[in-house]
C-alpha cells in the first residue's frame, strides 16, 4: 500500500480548530484563509502555525492529512529559547556528524507525527530554508536525518523551524523510537479488542436468528435484535475499521489504488446494505459478518506489525549497545578515575573497562589482557583474545579481566556508527524484485474490483438476496495483501539474519543478487590471506646497507593503507626514517617520492623498472620463487633493492572454496602481485583460474567480459582502496569488514567477520530467502486462484473471505519468520 499522500480530514466548521481539531473556545476569534474560504482557529498560536504553512505555500497539507496533530502545537514555544542549546559542539557529539568541511547531518526523531501529509509537509518546509541541503523522513520509525550547511543555517534554526509548523524535533533516541512502536502497537490492540467485544456480541444476537424456525420469534423481536446489532456495530466500522476507510478514500483522491480500497469497499457496502435493511425492514443483514470481517483482518494485521517490528530492530539493537557512562582515567597510571557520560569521551581519553562491561568507544588496549565478545558486531560467537596493541571495537563486550583502553573515534566515527548508517542505507534501498510485486498487486487490484462488480451483477440477476454479500466476500477474499507483504517481509528478515552471523547487506538488491550468483571473483590481499604481510628476505642491489632500505621504504609508504606497505613499516618500526617528500601515490603500482639527492620508487618491479628507464634486476627471478610479494625500491642511480613479503592464506578462507567447488561454482583470483604468488595461493586453496600483475583496470575490464554473458551473475570480494573501483563494477561485491572506508562504501556487502566462511552460510541464508520468496508468491497467486473463483460461486461468507485474507497475510509473514529460526538453530 502507497502512503505517501493522504485523504483530507474535515473539522465541523466554526466549532473546531481547522488546524488541531480542538473545539474552538465561544470567545476566540482567529482566522486564517485556506483555499479561498476564512477558516477558525482555535488560539494564536494555531493561526500563526497555519499562516506560516500558508506562506511557504503547503496548503496541500491540509488537502492531503489523514489525522490531526496529537496535541495542540504553539507556534512559538517557550523552548525556542532554549533551542541555541543544539549549537553547543559538545551536545552535537551524539547526534551530529560532519559529512565535509562545513556540511553536517544530524539523526533526529519528530514528535507530532500522525500521517503521510505530517512526513511530506516537514519534508518539503524544512527543504525550504537557506542552507539545508537535504531531509529525509521515515514515516515508519518517525527518524529525520537532516544535512545543512553550518555557515548559513545553525541547527537551532531548523528545529525553530519545525516547531513553526506545529511538529517538535529532538536528537534520535532508540528508546523514543520503542514509544512510538509501543503506542502503535496499543493503539492497534484497542482497535482489535472493539471489534472482538462487537463481534461476539453481534454473534450472541445473530444466533438466534439462524436457528429459529418459522414463527418461533416474532417481528418485534427479530427487530430489536437488529437494532441492537447495529448499535454494536457501529463502534466497530466507526472506530476499528476507520483506517481502511481514511486510507482508501485518499487513495481514490489521488487516482491510486491501494489495498484498503476492496477492504473498505467490502466493510462500507455490507454495512450500508445492512443500515438500509434495518430501517426499512429488509430481508438481510449482514452485522455479524461485518464485525467478524474486521476483527479478524485486525487481527491478522496486528501480527504482521508484531513481526516487522521484530525483524526490523537490528538497527534499533545496535543503537543501544553502548553504554551511557564510562571509567575515564585522568592521570593514569595513577588512581584517579571519573564516571562520565559517554558523550564526553574524545580521542586520546583513557577508559578502564571492567569485566562485563561494554567497550563504550572503538580504542587500542594500552594495558591488561583479555578477551572481547563481538558477537553483536561481527557475528563471532567466540571472544576475541585482546592485548597490549590490539584494537577494540565500542559496543563489544568484555568478558575477562580489566582493560585500559586509549579512546581513538567516537560518536559517528565509530565501527559501530558506520554499521548503523549502512544498515539504514539498505532498509531505503528498494529491491527490483519487490518494486515488482508492487507493480503486480496494483494490477490485481484493479482486475479484482471489476471481477466482483461483474460478479454482484451476475448474482444480482441471479439471486438478488446473495448479491451483496457475494460481492462483498469475492472483493475480500482476494484483497492482495499476502501479495505485497510476500518479498518485503523475507527480505527484511533476511537482513536482520544476515546481520547475526558478521554478513551486514548495505544494499537493497544484495540478497537477490547474492541468492543467483554464479562466479566467485576473489582479491588476494587481505582477502585470501590475513593481510598482514611480514618481511622474509631483503636483497640489496646498491651500496645501502639493510636497514636503511627498510627505513627508506618504511619513510616511502607511511601514508598507504595496503598490507604491504604495512609489512615494510613494522620492519623499520626502531630505525629513524629519512625525509621524504612529495609523495605521490599511482594506484595499484606503488608510489614516487623525493629525497634531496632526487626522486625514488617503491612498489611493483615492473612500475620502478618504467620510472628508472631500466630493465627488470636479474635476481628477481629467484626472488619471486621463493613466494610472497616482492616489492622493488630505486632511486636515481638505478635499482637500490628487492623487498620480499609473505601473506598466509585464512584458514577460513579453505571452507569457502571447498564449499563453492562443491557446488561446482566457478572462482577466480585477480591480484596485483606477481602471478606466481597468486598462483601459488589460487593452487594451495583449491582456487582453479588466477591472474597475477593486474591494475585495478585491468580487474574491471576482466570483470566487463565475464558480465558480457547475460547469465553471468559475478561477486566480487576485496578489500582494498585498489577494489572500489572493481567492486562497483560487479553485480554485487562484498568489503572485508577490516578493510578502508572506501571499499566499504562502495561494497553491496560486508563481511563484519572477516570470516570467508560467514560469506558462505550467507550466500545459502540468500538462497533460502528467494525460495521463501517464490513459495509466498506461488502461495498468494494459489490462494487468490482457488479462493476467488469459489467465491465468486458463493461459496465463501464474508466472514470466511476475512479469515482466509488474514490467514494467507499472516501465512507468509510466519514463513519469512523461518529464515530467524533456521539462523538461531544454525
Amino acid at each position: 500500500m502507497n502512503s505517501d499522500q493522504a485523504s483530507p480530514v474535515v473539522v465541523e466548521e466554526d466549532r473546531d480548530c481547522y488546524h488541531c481539531g480542538l473545539p474552538i473556545p465561544p470567545e476566540t476569534r482567529h482566522y486564517v484563509r485556506i483555499d479561498g474560504r476564512d477558516r477558525r482557529m482555535c488560539c494564536i498560536g494555531c493561526e500563526a502555525v497555519a499562516e506560516s504553512i500558508v506562506d511557504n505555500g503547503l496548503v496541500d497539507y491540509y488537502r492531503h492529512r489523514d489525522a490531526m496533530p496529537e496535541t495542540r502545537r504553539e507556534a512559538l514555544p517557550a523552548e525556542l529559547q532554549e533551542l541555541g542549546l543544539f549549537d553547543h559542539p559538545e551536545f552535537q557529539k551524539s547526534f551530529v556528524r560532519p559529512v565535509g568541511e562545513h556540511e553536517r547531518e544530524a539523526s533526529l526523531i519528530l514528535e507530532g507525527i500522525t500521517c503521510a501529509a505530517c512526513v511530506w509537509l516537514n519534508e518539503q518546509h524544512v527543504a525550504q530554508q537557506p542552507g539545508v541541503s537535504g531531509v529525509e523522513i521515515n514515516y515508519a520509525t518517525r527518524r529525520a536525518r537532516v544535512r545543512w550547511d553550518e555557515r548559513q543555517i545553525h541547527l537551532s534554526d531548523i528545529l525553530a523551524a519545525i516547531q513553526a509548523i506545529g511538529y517538535r524535533a529532538y536528537p534520535y533516541d532508540a528508546s523514543r523510537s520503542e514509544q512510538l512502536a509501543k503506542k502503535e502497537r496499543r493503539s492497534m490492540l484497542w482497535r482489535l479488542f472493539v471489534a472482538g467485544f462487537g463481534m461476539m456480541q453481534v454473534m450472541m444476537y445473530a444466533l438466534p436468528a439462524y436457528i429459529a424456525r418459522d414463527g418461533d420469534m416474532t417481528a418485534d423481536i427479530a427487530s430489536l435484535m437488529r437494532w441492537a446489532s447495529l448499535l454494536l456495530t457501529l463502534p466497530v466500522v466507526l472506530y476499528s475499521a476507520a483506517p481502511f476507510f481514511v486510507r482508501a478514500v485518499r487513495d481514490i483522491r489521488l487516482r491510486r489504488l491501494g489495498m484498503d480500497v476492496p477492504v473498505a469497499l467490502g466493510v462500507g457496502s455490507a454495512f450500508l446494505a445492512s443500515l438500509w435493511a434495518t430501517l426499512t425492514d429488509g430481508p438481510e443483514v449482514y452485522f455479524d459478518s461485518v464485525t467478524m470481517f474486521v476483527f479478524f483482518l485486525l487481527g491478522g494485521r496486528y501480527l504482521e506489525m508484531l513481526a516487522r517490528q521484530k525483524a526490523v530492530r537490528g538497527v534499533e539493537e545496535l543503537g543501544k549497545v553502548l553504554p551511557v557512562f564510562a571509567e575515564r582515567l585522568n592521570d593514569w597510571p595513577a588512581t584517579g578515575a571519573e564516571r562520565v557520560p559517554v558523550s564526553q569521551l574524545m580521542p586520546g581519553n583513557l577508559v578502564r573497562v571492567r569485566p562485563g562491561e561494554v567497550v563504550p568507544a572503538d580504542g587500542m588496549v594500552i594495558d591488561g589482557q583479555g578477551e572481547a565478545n563481538e558477537a553483536l558486531l561481527t557475528g563471532e560467537s567466540r571472544p576475541v583474545a585482546k592485548h597490549v596493541g590490539d584494537a577494540v571495537t565500542g559496543g563489544s563486550i568484555n568478558i575477562s579481566s580489566p582493560l585500559v583502553v586509549k579512546v581513538e573515534h567516537v560518536g559517528d566515527e565509530t565501527r559501530l556508527a558506520a554499521i548503523c548508517r549502512l544498515m539504514e542505507r539498505a532498509a531505503l534501498d528498494k529491491p527490483r524484485i519487490a518494486a515488482q510485486s508492487d507493480r503486480v498487486a496494483g494490477y490485481f487490484i484493479v482486475s479484482l474490483l471489476f471481477l466482483a462488480a461483474l460478479t454482484g451483477v451476475v448474482w444480482y440477476v441471479i439471486d438478488p438476496h446473495r448479491a451483496l454479500w457475494v460481492f462483498v466476500s469475492v472483493l475480500v477474499v482476494a484483497c492482495p495483501c499476502a501479495l505485497s507483504l510476500a518479498t518485503p517481509t523475507a527480505l527484511t528478515v533476511a537482513t536482520d539474519a544476515l546481520a547475526r552471523i558478521g554478513v551486514l547487506v548495505t544494499r537493497g538488491h544484495a540478497i537477490e543478487t547474492l541468492a543467483r550468483a554464479n562466479h566467485f571473483l576473489f582479491d588476494k590481499t587481505g582477502t585470501l590471506t590475513q593481510g598482514r604481510m611480514t618481511l622474509e628476505e631483503v636483497v640489496p642491489l646498491a651500496s645501502m646497507p639493510v636497514r636503511a632500505l627498510c627505513a627508506l621504504g618504511s619513510a616511502l609508504e607511511q601514508g598507504s593503507e595496503h598490507p604491504i606497505a604495512a609489512g615494510l613499516r613494522n620492519s623499520a618500526e626502531d630505525a629513524v626514517l629519512p625525509i621524504v617528500s612529495r609523495l605521490v601515490a599511482v594506484t595499484g603500482q606503488g608510489v614516487r617520492g623525493e629525497m634531496a639527492d632526487g626522486p625514488v620508487w617503491i612498489g611493483r618491479p615492473g612500475f620502478v623498472a618504467e620510472s628508472l628507464g631500466l630493465a627488470l634486476p636479474a635476481p628477481l627471478a629467484a626472488l619471486e620463487a621463493k613466494g610472497g610479494t616482492v616489492v622493488a625500491l630505486g632511486g636515481p642511480g638505478g635499482w637500490l633493492g628487492l623487498f620480499r613479503l609473505a601473506d598466509l592464506p585464512r584458514a577460513e578462507a579453505a571452507v569457502l572454496t571447498r564449499k563453492l567447488n562443491a557446488e561446482q561454482v566457478p572462482m577466480t583470483v585477480l591480484s596485483g602481485d606477481a602471478q606466481q604468488v597468486v598462483s601459488a595461493v589460487a593452487g594451495e586453496l583449491g582456487i582453479g583460474e588466477a591472474h597475477g600483475g593486474m591494475t585495478p583496470q585491468d580487474k574491471q575490464t576482466f570483470i566487463a567480459r565475464l558480465q558480457q554473458n547475460p547469465d553471468a551473475v559475478v561477486v566480487m570480494v576485496g578489500d582494498g582502496v585498489n577494489d572500489a573501483p572493481v567492486l562497483a563494477q560487479a553485480h554485487v561485491s562484498v568489503a572485508m569488514g577490516g578493510g578502508t572506508d572506501l571499499a566499504r562504501n562502495q561494497a553491496d556487502i560486508v563481511l563484519l567477520s572477516e570470516n570467508l566462511a560467514d560469506l558462505g552460510e550467507g550466500a545459502d541464508l540468500a538462497r533460502r530467502t528467494l525460495a521463501i520468496i517464490r513459495q509466498n508468491l506461488w502461495w498468494s497467486f494459489t490462494y487468490n486462484l482457488v479462493s476467488v473463483p469459489l467465491a465468486m460461486a458463493g461459496h465463501v461468507t464474508p466472514w470466511m473471505a476475512g479469515i482466509g485474507m488474514a490467514g494467507s497475510s499472516l501465512l507468509v509473514v510466519l514463513n519469512a519468520l523461518r529464515l530467524q529460526r533456521r539462523q538461531r538453530k544454525a
